[in-house]
C-alpha cells in the first residue's frame, strides 16, 4: 500500500533546534522586552527576536538557556518545563475558581457632601427613599450564598452608608446567619467619609471587626477643594474622625484612598507627604473615573492622561525617596503590577484583571436591587446607562443574570488576550480589560485601546516601573518588594 503522507524532511529538511512558545516584546531603551503567557519576562539586546524567530540563536548560549527556563523557547528536553509553564498560566488565572468573592452593597444614594468629582451622582441627606429596603438587604444576601467561594467579602457603599446605619446593623446581622448556614466566613467594610460617625457607631463597627476605608485626597487645601461639605473643612472633619476611627478599631482597620482632581495635580509631594504624616503605610494614587458628576465637572476636575502620568511619576519619585530615607510607605497601583510582574501570583484588583473582574469577581446590589456587574457598572446606570445591569435579586437567578444579554456584552470584552490592541501587547498579562470603562468613554465594550485612557495609563505605568526594575539597585528591590510582601523594607535582606 502506497504512504500517505511523506516524511517531514520531504518538505524542507530537519525540524529546527528549539520551538518558539507564545510571547510578545517591544523595544525599550535600547534592549528588546519579550514577555510571555504567564507574565515572565527578560530583557534581551536588540535584534535577539529577530534571531529567534529564523531559529538563528546559538542554543549553547546562557542567553538560550535562560529563554529556554523561562518558557519562551522549547525544545527536546522541555517537557517537564511545559508542564511548569502551564501550572504558572493556571495560577496566574486562579482567581476564576472562586467566583464573585466582592460583593458590594449600595445602602444608600444619600450622602451629606457635596464633592465635585462624585462619581455616583449621590443625593441629599434627607431623601430617605434612595435608600435600601430589608427586603432587598435579604434577597442581596441570599443571592451572594449562592457562590462557591467560602471567603467572601461584603462591602458597604454608598452615598454615604452610615446615614443609613441601622440598615447597615441589619445587613451585618442577616449576613453572619446566612454564612454560618452556608458553612462560608465573611470579611465586611464600610466606604464611609466618617463624617456622621459617633461613638455608637465606633463601638458597633469595633464589636463586629468592620473595617473602615475612608477618603483623604491630601493636605487641606487639596481635601478641601475637592470634597466639599457645608459647615466648615471638610480636611479638619475627616482627620478628627481617621483618629477617632483609630482609637475605637485599631490603626491598621482604617484605610484611606485619595482621588487626583486637575486641583491635585499641582501637589504630588504634598499629597503623598500628608498620608505620611497621618501615619498611613500605604497610598493609592487614584486617577479620576468617568462617572456621575465627575463627567458634569470635567472641564473643572478632568484632565489628559499624560497630566496624570506626570503627576504619578513625580508622586512616586517622591515615595521612593522616602523609602530610601527610613519611612515605609507603599503605593497601591504600583504594588499590584509589580506583584504580576515579580512574582507568579495573581491579585485581587478587579481592573487588572483578564477576564475582566467585572460580574466575574465583584457584583454591585444597588439601593434598589438591581444587580450591576461593578462600581463603575452601578455609576454608569446614575447616568441612565443601564447596559451593565445584569438583573434584579427580586427577579432574577443566578442562572437568568449569567444568561442576560448584559452579561454577554460583557464577557465578549471581558479578555484582554483576544483584544485588538491587548492581544499583540507585551504588557498584556499585567493589565485588564475594562469594558465598562471602554463602553463608558467610547461608546463600546472593546474600544480603540490606544486612545483610551485606561490603555493610556496603564502604559504609561508599567514603562515606568519597567525601567525602574531594570535599574533597580538592591535597595529599591528591597523596597519593591517590601511592598509586594507588605512589610517594611528594612525586614528584608539584600537581593543583590
Amino acid at each position: 500500500m502506497p504512504r500517505l503522507f511523506y516524511t517531514p524532511p520531504t518538505y524542507g529538511g530537519h525540524s529546527p533546534k528549539y520551538q518558539l512558545l507564545p510571547f510578545r516584546y517591544t523595544r525599550m531603551d535600547g534592549e528588546e522586552l519579550l514577555v510571555n503567557e504567564a507574565g515572565e519576562y527578560q530583557f534581551v539586546p536588540n535584534g535577539v527576536v529577530d534571531q529567534l524567530v529564523r531559529h538563528q540563536l546559538s542554543t549553547t548560549t546562557g542567553l538560550y538557556q535562560t529563554l529556554k527556563a523561562k518558557h519562551f523557547v522549547h525544545d527536546g528536553d522541555s517537557s517537564p518545563l511545559l508542564d511548569i509553564l502551564a501550572t504558572k498560566i493556571r495560577t496566574k488565572k486562579a482567581f476564576l475558581e472562586q467566583g464573585v468573592t466582592l460583593h458590594i452593597m449600595v445602602l444608600t444614594l444619600r450622602c451629606e457632601h457635596s464633592c465635585q468629582y462624585c462619581q455616583v451622582s449621590r443625593q441629599t441627606a434627607d431623601r430617605t427613599t434612595y435608600d435600601m429596603s430589608t427586603a432587598s438587604i435579604e434577597r442581596s444576601l441570599s443571592f451572594m450564598m449562592r457562590f462557591p467561594g467560602k471567603h467572601l467579602t461584603l462591602e458597604f457603599q454608598g452615598g454615604e452608608p452610615l446615614l443609613a446605619f441601622e440598615s447597615l446593623r441589619y445587613a451585618v446581622g442577616v449576613a453572619k446567619e446566612l454564612a454560618a448556614k452556608h458553612g462560608k466566613t465573611i470579611s465586611f467594610v464600610v466606604c464611609t467619609n466618617l463624617a456622621v460617625s459617633t461613638d455608637h457607631i465606633f463601638r458597633y463597627l469595633r464589636d463586629e471587626n468592620i473595617k473602615i476605608s475612608t477618603s483623604l485626597d491630601g493636605p487641606a487645601i487639596v481635601h478641601n477643594a475637592n470634597r466639599l461639605r457645608s459647615g466648615g473643612s471638610s480636611y479638619d472633619v475627616t482627620i478628627a474622625n481617621i483618629r477617632r476611627a483609630r482609637e475605637w478599631i485599631g490603626h491598621e482597620n482604617v484605610g484611606a484612598l485619595m482621588t487626583t482632581s486637575r486641583f491635585s495635580l499641582a501637589y504630588p509631594r504634598e499629597i503623598v507627604d500628608e498620608y505620611v504624616a497621618q501615619g498611613f503605610g500605604s497610598i493609592f494614587l487614584r486617577a479620576i473615573n468617568p462617572y456621575g458628576f465627575a463627567v458634569k465637572t470635567v472641564e473643572r476636575t478632568g484632565y489628559d492622561s499624560s497630566e496624570f502620568l506626570s503627576f504619578y511619576g513625580a508622586a512616586l519619585d517622591h515615595i521612593i525617596t522616602l523609602n530610601r530615607n527610613g519611612t515605609n510607605l507603599m503605593e497601591v497601583y504600583a504594588t499590584l503590577i509589580l506583584a504580576k510582574i515579580l512574582t507568579p501570583y495573581t491579585t485581587g484588583y478587579v481592573d487588572l484583571q483578564s477576564p475582566t473582574g467585572a460580574g466575574i469577581s465583584v457584583l454591585v446590589y444597588n439601593y434598589d436591587g438591581k444587580i450591576y456587574a461593578s462600581d463603575e457598572s452601578r455609576m454608569l446606570a446614575e447616568m441612565n446607562d443601564q447596559t451593565f445591569r445584569l438583573g434584579n435579586v427580586h427577579e432574577d437567578t443566578y442562572l437568568s443574570m449569567v444568561q442576560s444579554p448584559a452579561f454577554q456584552y460583557l464577557l465578549s470584552a471581558s479578555c484582554n488576550e483576544a483584544l485588538p490592541g491587548c492581544a499583540e501587547c507585551a504588557y498584556q498579562p499585567y493589565c485588564g480589560a475594562d469594558p465598562v470603562r471602554h463602553h463608558a468613554t467610547q461608546r463600546d465594550a472593546i474600544g480603540h485601546r490606544p486612545t483610551g485612557t485606561f490603555c493610556q495609563k496603564n502604559l504609561g505605568i508599567i514603562t515606568d516601573l519597567f525601567r525602574r526594575i531594570r535599574t533597580a539597585d538592591p535597595a529599591l528591590q528591597r523596597i519593591f518588594f517590601a511592598w509586594i510582601r507588605n512589610k517594611p523594607h528594612g525586614s528584608l535582606i539584600s537581593c543583590d
